[in-house]
């Protein structure tokens, strides 16, 4: 988990690229148990504890940062999730918006509101995900002129991009610097 600063919570990055950060002086190292903060040479020098994890070198063992502070950057990177299909499918929670159906995947597509031909764009407020039998009925047309309503609105999603990272891949160590409100939600099964 990378931090601005403020301690605030802003991201996620690789081990790699945490380290690079850190030999750069752009970050330090937050030991989660006591708080203290690291640079590259001590945080090089700590013991490492039986099965913490670490990256090997060829004469050092380093330990894997699991929070890192930026020295110099105390802003708050920009919040809206990237347009993209497999976000889109997310959004939508892989349910066609006209009729509710969860195909699967693979009979699913991405319908456009507003069609292009007449002007629509390509963005969260214009994109739905359809079976393939409602974008065939829908064809070229609004959704009124074929006689179908969207179950919702299109509109951005409203999670935060900045700090996702995969269940599997989330620090136990990360609880004492995250709101509760990013621990308390519903996964998805």
């Amino acid at each position: 988990m990378v931090q601005n600063r403020s301690w605030k919570a802003i991201a996620t990055t690789p081990v790699r690229k945490a380290l690079g950060l850190m030999f750069t002086g752009a970050a330090k190292a937050v030991a989660p148990k006591t708080f203290e903060v690291h640079g590259f040479e001590t945080w090089m020098d700590l013991t490492l504890e039986p099965g913490q994890p670490h990256v090997r070198t060829v004469s050092l063992r380093i330990p894997v940062p699991e929070v890192i502070l930026l020295t110099r950057y105390s802003g708050v990177p920009n919040q809206r999730v990237t347009f993209t299909r497999r976000n889109l499918y997310r959004r939508d929670n892989s349910t066609c918006q006209y009729c509710g159906s969860r195909p699967g995947n693979q009979e699913l597509s991405i319908d456009h509101v507003v069609p292009r031909s007449l002007g629509g764009k390509s963005s969260w407020e214009n994109c739905a995900l359809a079976c393939l039998d409602c974008n065939r009925r829908k064809a070229n047309r609004m959704p009124a002129d074929a006689g179908m309503q969207l179950a919702k609105v299109p509109r951005a999603p409203r999670w935060t991009p900045a700090i996702e990272a995969p269940i599997a891949r989330v620090r136990s160590s990360w609880e004492k610097f995250v709101s509760e409100a990013y621990w308390n939600i519903e996964l998805r099964k």
